[in-house]
């Protein structure tokens, strides 16, 4: 039975936070629709001071990032995009068209089409996270979309120089200074001056999450990737006190927001990461927001066995999960519901988020238990068609459609397969309901 030596914040107070979020959202989204580009300024100016005349960045202002780089950064960033873009493309890789004669003379497939246009939202409010411009510009531009947009919020009264920067060096087609809500919403919308796309995909906070959940169906998502999730499962034989704490607040200082939770068998090992977690807020420099998520939303559960712990992991369904265990692999074969495993203490979620290759848009608020995070696939819409190349193959699949049909009451279903059993098979099937026969399916 799982204990909790510390729990979160309750179902109802989320909830509170949650509609209050989307009201804002809602009203954001509608003024922009009405307005475009007045809305986006008048929005700009007041969630991050900013104002131009353009708010898509001139090839010159990209120089001067680009440019602005040392010779040590650019390496750095050339490194990190280098793994996504392989990792990227094994993963296109894995996907086939397929064509196949699936009785004599039917011919199905399908193909795998990448979307028109994709607009990749790059979170910069507190911290310019440029390692999103390499999981959201490189995959879909790996993926074969043709125009690929992005948006980040002003750092510091100016364009985030490392994210232009990387944006740039992705392939990214157009960049944007624009942030929040105001920024999906322009390019799933569109403006005078922002052409819509067809997908919407990049972290965010809680208000650009509830933007693109409001947004889907007009535009295709990702995922709802929210505030910073993450797990730590550990036991006395695979992890420390220290080393749990610290990848604990490695997540939690993305923002106030953030859960971070413990799930352990070992109830000393709790106690003792609690102990290092307040230890190490005294001296973290990101601890003004690490703290409020442990104080909120930071959890200890203890519980009997690795067993258990996969079925409360599964239960959480977090975004990270990082395991230190003697077996981090029996959670591998086991578990379910997460966004990606960081599996054994050698590597860590922060190796994810920034430069091991795999992607670090992933689902949050248990989206888990129903789909993975970004990749390639997600820019790739897998699109079906079928040959009928003879008559015999066409009657007797007519044959059965109209049987079909008429358990259905579909007369005009029925009679686009009977028009085919009479002029491919010659058949002397009946009309469907009221539909005469035209003068050239008479003679034919």
């Amino acid at each position: 039975m799982a204990r909790y030596l510390k729990r979160g914040a309750t179902t109802e107070a989320k909830a509170e936070s949650d509609r209050k979020v989307r009201d804002i959202v809602e009203a954001a989204l509608a003024d922009i629709e009405a307005r475009g580009d007045d809305a986006l300024r008048e929005m700009s100016v007041k969630f991050d001071g900013w104002d131009r005349e353009d708010y898509r960045l001139s090839q010159s202002e990209i120089d001067f990032c680009v440019d602005g780089l040392s010779a040590q950064e650019r390496h750095d960033i050339e490194f990190a995009q280098a793994q996504v873009r392989n990792f990227a493309r094994i993963q296109r890789d894995s996907l086939k068209d397929v064509e196949v004669e699936t009785m004599p003379g039917v011919v199905l497939g399908h193909k795998n089409l990448p979307v028109n246009a994709a607009g990749c939202y790059v979170p910069g409010g507190k911290y310019p996270l440029l390692a999103s411009a390499h999981m959201s510009v490189i995959t879909a531009k790996v993926a074969g979309v043709k125009r690929v947009i992005t948006c980040a919020p002003p750092f510091q009264g100016r364009p985030a120089r490392a994210i232009v920067a990387a944006q740039a060096m992705a392939g990214a087609d157009a960049i944007y200074a624009l942030g929040g809500i105001q920024a999906v919403g322009a390019m799933a919308l569109g403006t005078q001056t922002i052409a819509p796309v067809d997908m919407l995909v990049g972290p965010g906070n809680a208000f650009v999450a509830e933007a693109k959940r409001q947004l889907f169906g007009r535009v295709g998502i990702d995922l709802f990737a929210g505030p910073t999730e993450t797990l730590v499962i550990a036991d006395e034989a695979g992890c420390d006190a220290e080393l749990a704490a610290t990848d604990l607040l490695g997540q939690a200082e993305h923002g106030p927001d953030s859960p971070a939770i413990l799930l352990t068998t070992s109830e000393r090992l709790a106690r003792e990461t609690i102990e290092q977690i307040g230890r190490l807020l005294e001296i973290l420099p990101t601890a003004d927001y690490a703290r409020k998520a442990w104080q909120v939303y930071g959890e200890v559960i203890v519980v009997e066995d690795d067993e258990e712990m996969v079925r409360v992991a599964d239960e959480i369904a977090s975004e990270h999960v990082q395991v230190m265990t003697a077996d981090p692999d029996y959670f591998l074969r086991n578990m379910s519901n997460y966004g990606a495993l960081f599996l054994g203490a050698r590597t860590n979620v922060a190796f994810g988020d920034k430069v091991i290759g795999t992607n670090h848009t992933l689902p949050t608020k248990k989206a888990a238990r129903y789909t993975g995070g970004l990749w390639v696939g997600k820019f790739i819409k897998t699109c079906t068609y079928q040959r009928v190349l003879t008559d015999q193959a066409s009657t007797l699949v007519g044959e059965y459609c109209s049987r079909l049909c008429a358990l259905e009451g579909f007369a005009g279903h029925g009679e686009q397969a009977n028009i085919r059993v009479r002029r491919y098979g010659g058949r002397n099937v009946p009309y469907a309901g009221s539909v005469e026969p035209s003068p050239a399916t008479l003679a034919a």
